[in-house]
This record gives C-alpha cells, sequence and structure tokens, in this order.
C-alpha cells in the first residue's frame, strides 16, 4: 500500500506524515515543489525514515506538475491521496486562494483519477459552513450559508469539486481552527487564538496578574491541537465503509471565546477578562433584531470600511492582530461531531481539555514564535551582526535568547553538551531568517574549554558578548550532604570555574577589538540566601565576587559585565524539583527578555525587587531575615530525591508553602 500527500511540509501535513510512518506500512510519496526540497528532506530526516519519498511538483499546474512517467509507473499502486496543500490565511487575496485552494483541488483530483486511487482524502475546514447560523452537522453542505471571506469561499468551493468532480471515492475532513501541538505545544506559524498572544504578553508586562478587566461577550469559537487532528484523519481513513462523508475534527463542545483567551491569559500569568453581562440576556436582546443590525453583523460590516481598517491597522495592527481576523474571532456555527465520534469510538483518540495544554502553547508561541523584538529598534541597533557567545543553549534560559538574538540580527554561537539539541537549535533559527553556530563543549571540562576558545577566536573576526547561562543547581540541606563534599565541586567546577574558564580564553579576542560586554546568570539566592542551597549560592556568589573584581581591571578595555540575580525561571533545571509545579515563577521568555536588556543597556546588575528587599534585610536586620529563612527551611522540607528515600518527618501545608512562596516570590525554596 502507497500513499500520496500534497502539502507534507505543512503543519498539519508534517504531523500526518508522522503519523502514517509510524502507524500504516508502505512508501509514503509527498508531493514538493522543486526550491522545497530542502525542507523536506530535513523533514525525513526528522522523522527517522527512508519510507518518505519526495515527487517534485506544483499546485498551481494540471495533474499537479508531476512527471507523466511517474504516473504511469505508479497508476494502480496507490491507495490513499491526501490532499492538504492549500493557503490557510484568512488574510490572502482572493486571487491567491482562488489559485492554491480552489485550482489546487481540481489538479489534485486529475492527478488521483490518473493514479488510480483507492480514495481522496480532502482536508477542507469548518469555514466551509460559512457563516450558517445553528447547528450544522457532518452531512449538511449547502445550506444557502454566506461565504464572508475569499478563504470560507474556496473551503467551500473545493469541498463542492471534490463531492461532484471526483473519480474516485472520497472523504472530507473539517478540521476548526488548528493550534499547536497538545504535549510539546510546537507550531509554525501565528494563526488562530495566536494573534491575540502579543496583547496577552503586553498586558503581562504593564499590569499585575490580579487585575481584572471588563471584557465582553464574543459568542462561542471551536480550536484542537495538531495532534488529535493528524491522529483522526490516520484513524477514519483506514475506516472501512466511511466513503462519500464529511468529518468534523472539532470540539464537541463550543468553547467561549473570552473564556479560551482567559485560559491562555492565565497561561501567560496575564491579567484576564471578566464579563459583567451574562449572554442569555444580551442574546435575547440582540436576537430581537433583523441579523443585519445585530452587533456582530455591524461590527463585521465596520472592519472592512477603509477608514475603520486603517485605524485598526495602526492600533491592534502594531500588536500583531489584523483587522480582517476581528471579523471571525467567533463563530455563529456549533458544529456537530456526533458521527466523526461515532467512528473514533474505541481508537483512544479524543480531544484534549483545552485547560490541560494551554500552557505549553503559550510557551511555544513565546519562546520560539514571538516576533517583537524584530520591531525593537534599539535592540536591533545593538545586537545586528553581534556575535553572542551562549552557553547552556541547548534548552531554557539559553536557547529562548539564543532565538530571539537571531531574530534581532545576531549571530548566536551555541554552547551546550549535546551536539543534536544544539543542532536542532540552529535549523530552528535558519527557519526563521537567521544564522547560528552550535559548538557543543563540556563545560566542566577545563581543558575542553580551552580548546573552545581557541576554537572560537580562529573561526569568528570578534566575538561581542559572552552569556553565562549554564549551570548546575542542587537543593540539599547541610545536614544532607556531610557526605556528599562532591555536591560543592560540582557547582563549583561548571557555574565558577567553567564560567570564568570561558571568559578567559575569550579576554584576548576582546582586548584585541577593544570592546565586550559578559552577562552573568546568578540568582536571587546570592541576595536572598534560602536554605538548602549552600553549594549552588556560593558558586554563584563566586561569580559574582569574581567579576566585581575584574570589572575595575577590565573596563579600560572597554569590556564590562552585568550580573542578572535570576529569580525562580520555569526551566529543565528545576522541573525535578516537583515541589516548584506551585510557585510562582517567571518563564524562560521573560528570563530571556533581561539577557538581551543586559546586553543592550549593560547595566552593572539587574535584580528583582524581592532580591533587592531580601539583600537590604540581610544588611538592616540579619537576625531577622535569617530567623525568616529558618521558617522557610522547617516549612520546605528536602525532596525524596536530596534524601535518598523517605525519612518519615512531617510534611507541612502546601497552603503554609505557598503562602511562604507567594510573599517571596522568585526565591528558591
Amino acid at each position: 500500500m502507497a500513499y500520496f500527500v500534497t502539502g507534507a511540509t505543512g503543519f498539519i501535513g508534517r504531523y500526518l506524515v508522522q503519523q502514517l510512518v509510524d502507524n500504516r506500512e508502505g512508501t509514503v510519496y509527498a508531493l514538493c515543489r522543486e526550491g522545497s526540497r530542502h525542507r523536506l528532506d530535513a523533514l525525513v530526516e526528522q522523522w527517522g525514515t527512508d519510507r518518505v519519498v519526495p515527487v517534485v511538483g506544483d499546485l498551481s499546474e494540471p495533474d499537479l506538475g508531476v512527471d507523466p512517467q511517474w504516473i504511469a509507473s505508479e497508476a494502480g499502486e496507490v491507495e490513499h491521496f491526501f490532499h492538504l496543500a492549500a493557503i490557510y490565511d484568512m488574510t490572502a487575496s482572493d486571487e491567491l486562494n482562488e489559485q492554491l485552494n480552489v485550482g489546487g483541488t481540481r489538479n489534485a483530483l486529475d492527478l488521483a483519477a490518473r493514479l488510480r486511487v483507492g480514495h481522496f482524502h480532502q482536508v477542507s475546514s469548518i469555514a466551509a459552513s460559512g457563516d450558517f447560523r445553528g447547528v450544522f452537522d457532518e452531512s449538511m453542505f449547502d445550506e444557502g450559508q454566506r461565504l464572508p471571506s475569499p478563504y470560507h469561499r474556496t473551503k467551500f468551493e473545493s469541498e463542492r469539486i471534490v463531492r461532484e468532480q471526483a473519480e474516485v471515492p472520497w472523504r472530507v475532513y473539517r478540521p476548526a481552527v488548528v493550534v499547536g501541538d497538545s504535549e510539546t505545544g510546537a507550531m509554525d506559524k501565528v494563526d488562530g487564538p495566536y494573534y491575540f498572544f502579543p496583547l496577552l504578553k503586553r498586558m503581562r508586562d504593564l499590569l499585575p496578574g490580579w487585575v481584572p478587566l471588563v471584557g465582553i461577550d464574543l459568542g462561542d469559537t471551536n480550536v484542537v491541537p495538531v495532534d488529535y487532528v493528524a491522529s483522526a484523519m490516520d484513524h477514519l481513513a483506514h475506516q472501512p465503509g466511511l466513503d462519500g462523508r464529511a468529518f468534523h475534527l472539532v470540539n464537541p463542545e463550543p468553547q467561549s471565546t473570552v473564556g479560551l483567551i482567559n485560559t491562555f491569559a492565565a497561561a501567560a500569568s496575564a491579567p484576564q477578562f471578566a464579563v459583567p453581562v451574562d449572554r442569555t440576556i444580551t442574546s435575547r436582546a440582540t436576537g430581537l433584531l433583523p441579523r443585519g443590525l445585530r452587533p456582530a453583523s455591524l461590527v463585521a460590516r465596520a472592519v472592512r470600511l477603509a477608514p475603520v481598517h486603517a485605524a485598526l491597522d495602526q492600533t491592534l495592527g502594531r500588536l500583531g492582530i489584523p483587522p480582517e481576523v476581528l471579523e471571525h474571532v467567533s463563530f455563529p456555527t456549533v458544529y456537530a461531531s456526533r458521527e466523526t465520534e461515532k467512528a473514533l469510538a474505541g481508537s483512544g483518540i479524543s480531544v484534549p481539555d483545552i485547560d490541560s495544554y494551554a500552557s505549553v502553547l503559550w510557551s511555544w508561541w513565546e519562546e520560539k514564535l514571538d516576533e517583537s523584538i524584530r520591531s525593537d529598534a534599539p535592540v536591533v541597533r545593538a545586537l545586528a551582526n553581534k556575535t553572542v557567545v551562549i552557553t547552556g543553549a541547548s534548552s531554557g534560559i539559553g536557547l529562548v535568547t539564543a532565538i530571539q538574538v537571531a531574530k534581532a540580527g545576531g549571530v548566536p554561537i551555541l554552547v551546550a553538551r549535546g551536539q543534536e539539541k544544539l543542532e536542532e537549535t540552529v535549523r530552528l533559527i535558519q527557519s526563521q531568517g537567521g544564522t547560528a553556530y552550535a559548538y557543543p563543549c563540556d563545560l566542566s571540562d577545563l581543558d575542553a574549554i580551552d580548546a573552545l576558545t581557541k576554537q572560537l577566536r580562529e573561526d569568528f573576526d570578534h566575538l561581542d558578548f559572552v552569556v553565562n547561562n549554564a549551570g548546575r543547581s542542587i537543593r540539599r540541606s547541610l545536614k544532607l550532604s556531610e557526605d556528599r563534599f562532591h555536591d560543592f565541586e560540582r557547582t563549583m567546577q561548571l557555574n565558577y570555574y567553567g564560567a570564568i574558564r570561558l571568559v578567559m580564553g575569550i579576554l584576548p579576542a576582546m582586548r584585541e577589538q577593544g570592546s565586550g560586554h559578559v552577562v552573568n546568570i546568578s540568582s536571587i539566592g546570592v541576595l536572598t540566601s534560602p536554605p538548602r542551597f549552600s553549594a549552588y549560592v556560593a558558586s554563584k556568589a563566586a561569580l559574582d565576587a569574581w567579576s566585581n573584581v575584574v570589572s575595575s581591571e577590565l573596563v579600560g578595555d572597554g569590556i564590562s559585565f552585568t550580573t542578572i540575580h535570576m529569580p525562580l525561571v520555569r526551566t529543565p533545571m528545576i522541573a525535578p524539583t516537583k515541589l516548584y509545579d506551585r510557585f510562582p515563577t517567571i518563564s524562560p521568555g521573560q528570563a530571556a527578555r533581561k539577557v538581551i536588556t543586559a546586553m543592550v543597556e549593560r547595566p552593572h546588575e539587574i535584580n528583582t525587587l524581592t532580591g533587592s528587599l531580601g539583600a537590604l534585610a540581610h544588611y538592616l536586620a540579619p537576625k531577622s531575615a535569617f530567623r525568616v529563612l529558618h521558617l522557610a527551611y522547617q516549612v520546605f522540607p528536602d525532596s525524596t530525591a536530596a534524601k535518598g528515600g523517605s525519612t518519615g518527618e512531617k510534611p507541612h501545608s502546601e497552603n503554609e508553602q505557598l503562602m511562604l512562596a507567594r510573599l517571596l516570590k522568585g526565591v528558591h525554596w
């Protein structure tokens, strides 16, 4: 059995091909343009198979531009033809939608007929329902609905062509708004709810999370994760007796638009919206009006007016929200999916609750898709064409910093132990139009650091920044460390010796060029001295002290230092400490922004309010400060891993722990 897939390099297509590779047998032929072969080759490497074979063609050409000899040789061999290639963009022009969505479907059907495929699978969209009001089930198609945009119209027309002109058995899939992977958050473009993420980020940065905001009822929407869509399509395509039917790949329960925004706001730690007037009251009032005079219709017409469109473009548009999107923030349609659910019964495939994966969607966007730094003129001026050596660059703060540096026009030089992860980050940066280099190195090995710095001086004409981010954290009380002196040796080796050895190896290049800046990622613990972190805090304090001393020696050479006393950050380093799952933390994206600020403004220190108050308390009232810390020592127990197993100690209440954690926000406990 063979498969033919158009749009295999697209977002849904990549996931579908992975499903076919993992669950099915046979060759998967993937259509691609000649100029996109490199993208498909990279994906084939990620899929880890030789069963995916490129077929060069073009969506806009007859028979998709596929070589007639190939068609003749493979006729009768392809059982399933998946047509995913299309333009999924509410802001695209009518001409482009027509060419790719409608014309592409005709060409795909012609090729399917010539290949004599067993089944043609058309990936449509719930957009085919247009502005139909009420319940729209899988059996419905042409109900006289209005099609309010070129995208809606071409999705409807493409599906009509399949229904009326297909010469082979067909099935249609109508996904709702597709968001990232529910496990990883992976997404490759800004679409749907992602358009509102920059606004949520701005709100988070300007307002405390507890500030209530007044919202309005925007109706309902419907989003599903890409992994559900791909899994469902794979399963439905291989079930017998389902030809000539459409399937709604939607959330069975409509999702409130304001509720969805609030779910992402919570994931972002941003303020949330309260709707003071219940929708039953507003719907009853507006329901008495003619459709054209209802608020949603009036807003849609207003958005299309040139002056309003221009005004929105200069306001919301600056936050990344296209005016065209405002017309479609909610659906008048409720999508029934009873037949789809029946066909999926027993497969274990279902739509996960958005609350369970909103945080990973937000993290992926903030860490990998956020483009706001490109329009930050001071940052771009400071970092464009500058080389930035970043340690610990394979995950967490280092990874996000590298991506942001590249988007600002800088050249991140990625250093960490794992070569595979570093190369994956390089590919990601290159796919976004940036430049990056990977240098695997064990930063606890001083000889390896010497070889690294020698290589860097040979490979680059100038080395402008060093970000000492790699670090080891150990949370263990001194009582449990008395026979573990290696805890102190290991943290000092990486956090102190490794960091200064790297800087000392790069200093000759910085002296020669007459400039350079070093950013040390230290810890709020240096200012607050939390219990159980004696090994970690001591190593960071040593780096702080060294930097303070050598700053006075190197300032005449144009070399400066910034120390960031970083609060608790949601990174892989703190993941083993399950206690932190409930603590107030900042995201790697927020932490990376502090690193960017350090490179652009070059202050001597960057601290948080909590850290500064902690340092002041130690200075003004050290005995009282230590009493508070001893209370925390009693409230927060050693982890099971630190104890080597349970010791039978009575745990303190989670309420006590959370109260202290929130009062002393950002401190490592």
